[in-house]
C-alpha cells in the first residue's frame, strides 16, 4: 500500500465475497463506521436485481455519486464503506475529489468459492444467478490491498490490519 493518509476505506468485489462481513469488522476494530453500500441502492436498482437483471452503468451512477458524498462526509474521522466497485470507472466515481483519502480492499475469490457462498445465504436481495455479470464486469483494481476470501473473516481481517500497520 502506498503511504497517502487514508480515511476511507472501501471493501469491493463482487456480491457474496464478504463485503458487509469483513466491513463490519474492519470498521469495529477501527473504531469508525461502516456503511453497506447496498442500503444506497435506489428502490429501482434493488428490484431490478431481485428479479435477475444486472445494473448497468447508468443504473449505478447515481448510486456511486451518493457513496462518493457519504465518504466525503465522513473524511474527518474516517470509515469503512462496502461496494463492489466493480469496474475502474465506478472507482473513479467513488473516489472523485479525494483520491488520495480512498483505499480499496478487494475480497478476491473464484467464481466456484462465492457461488457456494450465495447459494447459503437467503437474506439478500441479490440473486445467485447474477453472480456470472459481476465477474464478467470485474475489472481487478491493480492499485488495492487484495486479500482472498478463503480465510475466516477473522483472519482476513488481521490481515488486513497488519497490511495497513495498524496491528
Amino acid at each position: 500500500m502506498n503511504e497517502k493518509n487514508t480515511t476511507i476505506l472501501v471493501i469491493m468485489g463482487v456480491s457474496g465475497c464478504g463485503k458487509s462481513t469483513i466491513g463490519q469488522l474492519l470498521a469495529q476494530e477501527l473504531s469508525i463506521p461502516f456503511f453497506d453500500g447496498d442500503d444506497y441502492h435506489s428502490r429501482a436498482n434493488v428490484l431490478k436485481m431481485s428479479k435477475g437483471k444486472p445494473l448497468t452503468d447508468e443504473d449505478r451512477t447515481e448510486w456511486l455519486q451518493t457513496l462518493n458524498q457519504l465518504a466525503k462526509e465522513n473524511l474527518a474521522n474516517g470509515a469503512v464503506i462496502g461496494c463492489s466497485a466493480l469496474k475502474r470507472r465506478y472507482r473513479k466515481l467513488l473516489e472523485e475529489s479525494i483520491f488520495e483519502l480512498v483505499t480499496y480492499i478487494y475480497l478476491e475469490g473464484t467464481y466456484d468459492e462465492i457461488h457456494h457462498r450465495m447459494q447459503k445465504r437467503s437474506d439478500h436481495f441479490m440473486p445467485a444467478g447474477l453472480l456470472k455479470s459481476q465477474f464478467e464486469a470485474l475489472e481487478p483494481p491493480v492499485d488495492a490491498i487484495t486479500v482472498s476470501v478463503i480465510d475466516p473473516p477473522d483472519t482476513i481481517v488481521a490481515s488486513i490490519l497488519k497490511i495497513l500497520g495498524k496491528k
